[in-house]
This record gives structure tokens, sequence and C-alpha cells, in this order.
């Protein structure tokens, strides 16, 4: 159906570069969505550390307010002519995620109808809008390191969001994984099956008693030097190193790295979304949840988020 509707909606953005103190809660107005859009009344919205990382460095002074948010799951509230979502057809009242727009940290929105998919009946709300953007990255770690059955692979942080998606995805795959975590981590990877280990000095040996056949691939998700230090002495083949946090030293060790930004990533991570949905709908992919807050909330929630041991998803509900 059209809507030729203009309404107002209440959204955060940063209104400069820096940190969380930069962030406002504003009203908006939300745009009646055209051909090939959709508008979704938000019911959460997902939160990651890509929220505010992007703003946190200095950029297009130009773009500025920026609107946060990259994942959320609500209801369709109207759709433009002419226009199905990406799951195919779509109707107003139907619950939907949607993965990768602007400004999901909102009360309702208007995204592109290729971005939104039908959300699985057994995926609360909070889980659905924290589902893809750690599972794709989740994914192409995988998918660029060419983990396959029978491999042994080391993921560093994989008690965390992304960390999480890589144990169940390597699980689903045939590796076993080896997992860096802290004290108070470990029952979670051993939840997700891998074979947690104790960061910090000593690291190196205490994977290669774990694993005598060798490491076949690193993902590397938290972007330490003792995470690479100990991928580049534990894996002979570099391009079966990658990270997703420790930009320079892979620029000065020929490791690889990938990021939502770039367009290779960007180009995989849209293609695997309907697999990670599917797999989610029938239970071989969870989301952990740590809690949820009011959308006004917001800041307090990114406080938990930037210490970074949330002990699980968040997500901000309208």
């Amino acid at each position: 159906m059209t809507d030729n509707t203009q309404h107002t909606a209440q959204h955060w953005v940063a209104t400069d570069y820096g940190d969380l103190d930069v962030l406002r809660l504003e009203e908006t107005d939300v745009p009646a969505p055209a051909e090939g859009e959709v508008t979704i009344d938000v019911r959460a919205a997902g939160m990651n550390p890509a929220d505010y990382k992007h703003i946190a460095r200095s950029g297009d002074r130009d773009a500025l307010p920026v609107a946060i948010g990259y994942e959320v799951a609500g209801v369709i509230s109207a759709l433009g002519p002419n226009t199905q979502i990406a799951s195919g057809a779509g109707a107003v009242g139907d619950e939907v995620l949607a993965f990768r727009v602007a400004g999901g940290y909102a009360s309702s929105i208007t995204v592109p109808a290729r971005d939104v998919f039908a959300k699985p009946a057994g995926l609360s709300f909070p889980e659905a809008a924290n589902l893809l953007l750690a599972g794709t990255t989740a994914s192409e770690m995988l998918h660029v390191t060419g983990v396959a059955r029978g491999d042994t692979v080391l993921v560093h942080g994989a008690s965390g969001a992304v960390g999480v998606s890589l144990l169940q995805q390597a699980r689903l795959i045939g590796a076993r994984v080896i997992g860096t975590a802290g004290e108070k981590s470990v029952d979670t990877v051993r939840r997700f099956d891998g074979i947690p280990v104790a960061y910090g000095e000593g690291l190196q040996d205490r994977v290669r008693d774990l694993a005598p056949e060798g490491i076949a691939a690193a993902l590397d998700c938290v972007g330490t030097d003792e995470a690479v230090d100990v991928s580049l002495a534990l894996v002979e083949d570099r391009d079966r190193i990658v990270t997703i946090a420790a930009f320079d030293r892979a620029e000065q060790e020929g490791i690889r790295v990938i990021g939502g930004a770039m367009p290779a990533s960007a180009t995989y991570r849209d293609g695997v979304r309907a697999h990670l949905i599917r797999l989610a709908g029938d239970g071989d992919l969870v989301v952990p949840m740590a809690g949820t807050y009011p959308l006004a909330d917001a800041l307090q929630a990114l406080e938990l988020l930037t210490s970074g041991h949330p002990g699980g998803k968040l997500a901000l509900l309208p």
C-alpha cells in the first residue's frame, strides 16, 4: 500500500564527533515511503560498538547531525507503491527486521525495502534487532579465512557478540573452536561448544597444548597486540588470519582486515543476511541478550556497551 503521510518520531543523533556527550534525542520527520521503501514502527533497536565508534573519530562535518544505529526490528506501518521487502511480499502489520539501516535508534524509520526481512516468529524483537551486524561479521570472518569442516580455529574475544556468533556458525560448519575469554566468560564459550582459554601471558603455549594438530585459522575480534602476535605465531598462512579491530597491525603484518564500510565486506554481508535469518528461525543461531533499555535511556545503555563487558546483547525499546 501507499502512505503519503509524513509523521514525527524520536531518534538519537550525534550533533558532533566525539564522546557520548555529543548524542541528543530529538524529534524528526519520518518521510512517507517512496517506491522501494518501507516505514517501520521500531519495537527494538539493536546496539553495537560500531554505533559509537564511527562518531568517535572526526568525519565530514557537513554530514552532521549523524543518526545512530544500524539494525532494528519492528512492524511495517507503510510500504511504498509497487514495493516488496527483501524476503518477498510484505504488508502493513508484518513483523520484520532490517539491516543495514541508517538511524536505527528511533521510534519509527523509513528504509530501503531491500534491507527489510520477515522476522522469524521464534525470535523476540530485541533478539531480531541484534542478529545481523554481529552475524554477518562472523560469517565473513569464516568465509575469508576458508574455515572448513575439521579445522581447528582460534577466536580472540569468543564471548563477545561477534565471537558468540562465530562459535555457533563454526560449529555448523564442523570446525573446532578454541576461544579466548576472561574468567567470567568461560561458561559462555562452553555453552556454544567452544573450548575456552584464558588470555594473558602464556596464551600461545596454552593454545598449543589444546591444539597439538595446529591452528588452521585465527579470527580476531578484539584487536590487541597479544591477539595479533599469537595469531602470527600459530597460523602459518597469513591469509587465514583476519581481524575486525587491529587495523594498523593488519597493514604492518599483511593479514586480512574486514569492515562493514569496505565494499567487498558490504557486498558479502548483504548477500548472507537471508541465510542467517533462516538459521535463526530454525534455532541454529541464537542471540544471547544481556538486557533492554527504553529508547530515552540510550546513553546509559551505551555506557555499558562501551565498557566492553555487557554480558550479551543490548537493545533499545521505543
